[in-house]
């Protein structure tokens, strides 16, 4: 079977999305990775279109990538216009990009409403922009914008501008689901018969917009298709682009296509997660193949059956992605949970041992009472080592105050918080102020335990979730509060729960800050 081209356009598609831009600088540090992963196009942006594009594709040109091309995106000429006369044709010339994509329209409703030409000038101008740019790029990409539903309407115009583009001697000519609303059985079909009428070769660019972009990149490979467009995360206008991160694994597990070698594969977690990063956005912890909890197990049984053989209730190996198997603690949990996560801890625990039974029931009455663990898993931690008496006591709060006031009625409140710790057989007493109580708190307990532990300078606070659990109480019903820390190396999260608010913010805090502690005497950090 023939290689399966991978294209990203995340650069370009993806910062289409709603909350995504990228400076010119994060779009280089992405191509770069996107190269190392062993993508083999990476669509930068339209250089046309706005000033960021254009200084991207003049600095890309400084910098070495292994074996990733670059690509310009355009559109054809504008109508009455020559391609050399045509400042966007021009502009994709300038970019000295490796690859220039165009996209021109296949549906006769789009030719006759947004072009408001004649159904031949629009083959004309897609006939045209491709010769002219085939004369002076080494390889030019022709995207069917709105191709499916175009086919759909009057397959016979469809499949007339496919021919243009190929008799243009396009490299590729891309069929494209724009509106992201065709159905995995129709692009089945169109792509089989269109397979018949045109020899180029085909490629593949779905929007998510009914929930099948993966599926129908998938089917349109089936069929046939040797180039896959897509971004990284799905992200992309509306509701995204197909998910590379879900296409790859698919393909090359699961359909024995060569797309990525097996090394680059296993990166796929790591590409979702600093494409994340970058975006400034949280992970979906939820998201197929390179999620969290892609591979998270909680129910007794399934964790049972997963140590005899993880095929049980995982449908690939997570390590081909880079991912890793999780087992989650909760009231759901048997013994097999508990073992499982001492293992993870390097924590040496027996089925038979009763500690291993009082973690249980431990567990279970503090979930009762509103604890959760699959986002805590540094206090699950800290529980088993203080059930099992390994656990060492860094330090004790002797006592706190936090303080909110409100001295004009335009002003905004201020915080302060002061706090009395106890570390081996000496008192510090500090205060500290905060945006909001809990921040007075958490910055208040790490200036007093600084002074004995610097590495706590290296602790941030990078999320603080409250929920208030249902009692029937109103204001004095259960919190539970989830804190995720890090610091240069990983992150880990805690969990408190009292009818305080400051109190559970409190109990999540110290627990961080006593992880933290605990991983550095280990040595080593924090897994």
């Amino acid at each position: 079977m023939s290689l399966v081209k991978l294209y990203d356009t995340t650069l370009r598609d993806g910062t289409q999305a709603e909350d995504i831009s990228f400076l010119v600088e994060d779009k280089i540090r992405i191509a770069h990775k996107l190269d190392d992963c062993g993508i083999h196009y990476i669509e930068g942006g339209w250089p046309g279109s706005n000033p960021k594009d254009v200084t991207f594709f003049k600095e890309i040109k400084k910098e070495r990538l292994s074996q990733a091309k670059i690509a310009a995106f355009g559109s054809t000429r504008r109508a009455k216009i020559t391609p050399d006369k045509d400042q966007n044709i021009r502009t994709l010339v300038q970019s000295e990009a490796d690859v220039v994509t165009i996209f021109g329209k296949t549906w006769d409703f789009h030719v006759h409403e947004a072009l408001r030409i004649s159904l031949e000038e629009n083959l004309e101008l897609i006939y045209d922009s491709l010769v002219y740019l085939k004369e002076r790029m080494p390889e030019v990409f022709y995207d069917a914008e709105h191709f499916f539903d175009g086919y759909k309407a009057n397959p016979a115009y469809a499949i007339k501008t496919l021919e243009a583009a190929a008799q243009a001697g396009a490299d590729c000519i891309v069929l494209c689901d724009t509106n992201g609303g065709t159905l995995p059985f129709e692009v089945a079909r169109i792509v089989s018969e269109v397979r018949q009428i045109i020899t180029t070769p085909l490629g593949i660019h779905a929007h998510n917009d009914s929930e099948c972009a993966v599926a129908n990149s998938i089917v349109a490979v089936e069929n046939g298709i040797v180039q896959v467009q897509g971004t990284a995360n799905g992200f992309g206008e509306r509701c995204g682009n197909a998910n590379l991160c879900s296409i790859i694994p698919a393909l090359k597990v699961k359909m024995g296509r060569d797309c990525l070698s097996d090394q680059n594969m296993r990166r796929l977690r790591e590409l979702s997660r600093y494409v994340y990063e970058l975006a400034n956005l949280a992970p979906n912890k939820h998201q197929p193949y390179v999620g969290d909890s892609a591979f998270a197990h909680k129910g007794g049984v399934h964790v049972s059956a997963i140590q005899r053989h993880a095929e049980t209730y995982e449908h690939m190996r997570p390590n081909l992605v880079g991912n890793t198997t999780r087992v989650l603690v909760s009231d759901l949990s048997g013994r097999a949970n508990i073992l499982a996560k001492a293992s993870e801890f390097s924590i040496n625990l027996d089925s038979k041992d009763p500690v291993t039974l009082e973690i249980l029931e431990n567990i279970k009455e503090m979930e009762n009472r509103g604890y959760q663990f699959e986002g805590a898993e540094a206090t699950f931690e800290l529980l088993m080592r203080r059930a099992l008496g390994t656990h060492r006591k860094f330090f004790s709060v002797i006592g706190f105050r936090v303080i909110d006031e409100k001295r004009h009625e335009d002003d905004q409140p201020t915080s302060e918080a002061t706090i009395m710790v106890k570390v081996g057989g000496k008192v510090e007493h500090t205060a500290a102020e905060g945006t909001g109580p809990v921040n007075a708190l958490d910055n208040a307990l790490r200036k007093a335990l600084e002074k004995f532990y610097p590495k706590l300078k290296e602790v941030k606070l990078l999320d603080y979730k409250v929920r208030v659990l249902p009692a029937g109480q109103g204001t004095a019903s259960a919190i539970r509060v989830l804190i995720e820390s890090g610091d240069k190396e990983s992150r880990w999260g805690t969990v408190g729960v009292s009818a305080n608010v400051i109190e559970a913010s409190y109990q999540a805090l110290i627990d961080s800050v006593e992880y933290k502690l605990h991983k550095e005497e280990e040595g080593g950090g924090i897994r």
